[in-house]
C-alpha cells in the first residue's frame, strides 16, 4: 500500500482526492494538511511514501523549501500537483529534485498513475507538461525569454505581478530588500522592459505568472 499525504489549501481538493481514492485498496492517506508547517511535522513523524504537495501551498515561498523537502525526507518522494504555468514551474521543481510534477488540470487517473510510477522509482510528469516544454524549445526566440531567468527571478516576478512590495517579497524569501531591488532589475533587463506594469503584462503574455 502507498502511504499519501496531501499538502494542499483548498478543502475542495482535500475531499475530492480522499473520495477518489476512497476505495483503492492500493493507497491510504496517513495525512491530509493545508500549510508547510503542517506538511513537516507530517513528514517528521510518520511514514510518508508520498506527499502530494501544491506550490501554492501556505508558507511554501520557494522552490529551496522543495528542494529542502527532498533534502530532508528521501524517504519520501514529491509529487507537485498544482495550477502554476507548467512550461515555466516544472523544469526548475524536477531540478530541485522531485518525483512527478501534474498539473490540475489532469484527469485523476493521471495523478494516480504518476503515483504508482513514482512508487516505482520513475521520475515522471504529465503528457501535458512534455507537450508544452516541446513546443518551447522549438518556439520562438521571443517565446523562450523565460529560459533566461532563474527560478529565484522567477519567484520575485510572481510576487511582483501579485501586487507585493519590495519589502513584502524580502521578507518571504528571507532576502533583504536590496536584494529584491536588484532582481527586479534583472527583470526588467532580461524581459526588455522599462517599468513594472509593462513587466508584469510581459511576464501573462509569456505564461509566466
Amino acid at each position: 500500500m502507498i502511504k499519501l499525504c496531501l499538502a494542499d489549501n483548498h478543502p475542495v481538493v482535500h475531499y475530492g482526492m480522499k473520495v477518489y481514492f476512497k476505495e483503492n485498496p492500493e493507497f491510504s492517506f496517513v495525512g491530509v494538511v493545508n500549510n508547510l508547517e503542517s506538511l513537516l511535522d507530517t513528514l517528521s513523524k510518520k511514514d510518508v511514501d508520498a506527499a502530494i504537495i501544491d506550490l501554492e501551498l501556505e508558507g511554501l515561498t520557494s522552490i529551496s523549501a522543495v528542494k529542502s523537502l527532498v533534502k530532508d525526507f528521501p524517504d519520501t518522494k514529491i509529487v507537485i500537483f498544482t495550477n502554476l504555468a507548467e512550461q515555466i514551474y516544472a523544469p526548475n521543481a524536477l531540478k530541485a529534485g522531485i518525483a512527478a510534477y501534474v498539473h490540475k488540470s489532469a484527469k485523476m487517473e493521471e495523478l494516480e498513475k504518476a503515483l504508482k510510477k513514482v512508487n516505482d522509482g520513475e521520475v515522471v510528469f504529465s503528457d501535458a507538461v512534455k507537450k508544452n516544454l516541446a513546443l518551447l524549445n522549438k518556439g520562438k526566440k521571443s517565446e523562450r525569454l523565460y529560459r533566461k531567468l532563474s527560478s529565484r527571478e522567477i519567484e520575485v516576478l510572481r510576487y511582483l505581478s501579485e501586487g507585493k512590495k519590495n519589502k513584502e517579497i524580502a521578507k518571504l524569501l528571507d532576502l533583504n530588500e536590496k536584494t529584491i531591488s536588484t532582481y527586479k532589475l534583472r527583470l526588467l533587463t532580461k524581459l526588455h522592459v522599462t517599468n513594472l506594469v509593462d513587466l508584469v503584462n510581459k511576464a501573462k503574455t509569456l505564461d509566466i505568472v
